[in-house]
Formats: structure tokens, sequence, C-alpha cells
């Protein structure tokens, strides 16, 4: 099957997201089917306000169509709200063509945290983006329930994997850090609530692992917490594995795909009792979960290594692709071939 995906999240971004779309991919392309990604990189893109490492794309419509009807895909997903999905969705609309999407990302809770702008009136402009697809695939069964409870139909779920390759406790960096260390691996940014991390009690050693807009305040503030920035691939395993827990303050991810990979790395979690560690972490086996951060974290040291890589193996990558397969709406042949003879629309029409 020709698959075109349509994201607004792209590397250089580092973040779930862009893994989870990435690694899709790839095992996509594994399996037989032919992949069209269409990201920020091949439009003309400015930052985006607040975050300027996230580049938009600027009226995408006409080059996006062109790529579209070049590529004739058998079917059409929109991972993202940004301009491309818009653009995308539009699209799929003007030609009558089925299309799913998927959230990943809990954007009204983020936006709200950055503008007073109420909640309720973001997840109805989400509400309307995603009513139009023939399904929207959530990655969580607590997501699915909120979603649910807020309007929104034609939910199925897609969960996400982890790569055992590359995120095992194996060949561990050394640190001459004071023990225990408490390590967080994610976006310096406000929406995950890392400050909760950074003044919890009880561990001589914290270790931040990722880049954001946040980072060089944090930085400052927090003068006696090791900053170490990004790192990549077998590198990140590394220095996951050298921790002894993974402190996951946010309590607006959708999934927290870092937690499966955490856990592969032998690290036991200490995370609030919210969404998506409810649903990927088994409470006092591989973690704790408590609003207070703190007894979590006592808690989860505690706790097997051992039984936290063998939790996160359960996760494969491979069925969770099947899945993303088996939920796409296939587009039927005549119909993609009658698009490719349109004639072209003007770019005012594909911006609307």
């Amino acid at each position: 099957m020709r698959i075109a995906i349509v994201t607004d999240a792209w590397h250089p971004q580092v973040n779930g997201v862009v893994r989870t779309l990435d690694t899709t991919r790839e095992t996509l392309s594994r399996l037989g089917h032919t992949v069209r990604m269409i990201t920020p990189d091949a439009f003309r893109t400015v930052p985006c306000p607040t975050y300027p490492s996230i580049r938009l794309a600027v009226w995408p419509a006409s080059k996006l169509r062109g790529t579209l009807r070049e590529f004739t895909p058998q079917a059409i997903h929109i991972a993202t709200e940004g301009p491309l999905g818009h653009a995308a969705r539009r699209y799929c609309i003007d030609h009558k063509l089925p299309f799913t999407t998927s959230f990943h990302t809990q954007f009204p809770e983020y936006i709200r945290l950055r503008a007073p702008l109420p909640i309720a009136w973001s997840y109805a402009y989400m509400r309307r983006f995603h009513a139009v697809a023939v399904r929207t695939m959530v990655p969580t069964a607590t997501q699915r329930d909120k979603l649910v409870a807020r309007g929104f139909r034609n939910l199925c779920l897609w969960a996400r994997g982890v790569d055992l390759e590359i995120f095992n406790p194996t060949n561990p960096v050394v640190w001459q850090f004071p023990r225990p260390v408490a390590v967080y691996m994610g976006r310096v940014a406000v929406e995950k609530n890392i400050e909760a991390f950074l003044t919890a009690e009880g561990v001589p050693t914290k270790v931040v692992i990722g880049e954001g807009p946040d980072l060089e305040r944090l930085r400052e503030r927090y003068p006696q917490v090791h900053f170490l920035g990004a790192k990549y691939g077998r590198e990140l395993a590394r220095h996951l594995a050298a921790g002894d827990v993974f402190v996951f303050p946010s309590r607006t991810d959708t999934f927290g795909l870092v937690l499966l990979e955490a856990m592969a790395c032998g690290l036991p979690v200490a995370a609030f009792p919210v969404q998506g560690p409810l649903d990927v972490v088994r409470q006092g086996r591989c973690g704790v979960l408590d609003e207070n951060l703190n007894a979590a974290i006592q808690g989860a040291l505690r706790l097997s290594r051992a039984d936290c890589a063998a939790h996160a193996a359960r996760y494969s990558w491979a069925a969770c692709t099947a899945d993303f397969a088996s939920y796409l709406a296939p587009i039927n042949r005549p119909e993609v071939d009658a698009i490719t003879r349109l004639p072209s629309v003007p770019r005012s029409t594909l911006s609307k």
C-alpha cells in the first residue's frame, strides 16, 4: 500500500511524536508498504511562537496538493493539527477522500499554560478538526475516555512500542555522581511540569536529558542539577541505564513514550497517577504512581530493575504498526486516478 503520512512534527525536533512517526514509517517499509512522509522540511517555514525550535510550514496547500497528486496514495494519515495537517485535511475534504488522524498531544492544556484561552474552546477546535476523519487513533484507553467525554467520536487505540535493540540495561555510562541518581528525559518545557522533579527531595543527584525553550532558565535556577542536553539512540540508552530511577513529572502527556524507553533500560518509574503513567506503568512492579512525587521516587527505588525491563519488552513496534495499518482508510484506485487528472486549484481555494 502507498501510504502518505502528513505531520507538522518532524526532525530535527526530538520528542515522542517524531520518534513514533519515524519508527512507524520504518516498520511499515519493512512490512512492504511504500510510505511518503510530508513534513515541514519540504516547505518554507517560520518558527513557532514561544517555541522557536519548532518550524511551521507557511502556505503549504499548493505544494502539498502537488505532492499528493504525484504520489497517488492509497491511504492518507494526518498526524498533527498544524498547518500541514490543515492543508491535508482540506485537500481530502475537497476531493472526498477518506483519511485518518491521530491525537498525539494535549494541545488545549499546553496552550492554557501559555495563554488565558479556555480549555473548552481549544477542545472544540480540536474536535472539529478530527470529526471528519474516518478514525482518530489515540494512544491509551484513558485518552480515549477523556476525548469521548468531550464529544470526540470514531476513536481507536494505537499504542506505542520500544526498540529493545537500542533501549536495554546493558553498557551504561559511568557516572561519578552520588547515588541514587534520578533521571528526567524529555522536552525541557513548562508543559512537562519539570520543576516538580527539580524541586523533589530525597535524591542527592538529579540528571536532565533533553532540550527545550526553558533549558537555559532552569539551568541558571537549578545549578546543582546536571543538565546534559539532548542524547540520541544508543548514547541516550546508555545514559538512561546509568540512572537509578526515572522521574516523569508531566501531567499532560497522552502516552509518554519515554516511560517505555526508561523501563527498557531497567529504570523504575516515579510519576503522578495521571494519563500516560496509569496506562503504561504497572503500579508497584515497575513504578510507583503517587500524588506525592517524593514518595513515588522513594518507592520506585525499591523496585526490581529486571521487572522494569521485562515489562517494557511486552510493547512491540511491530504489533503497534500492524494496528496502525489496519486502521487506515483505503482510497479506491479509480478515485485516486481521477484526482491525478484534476486541473490545478488556486492557492486561495486550497488554503481556506
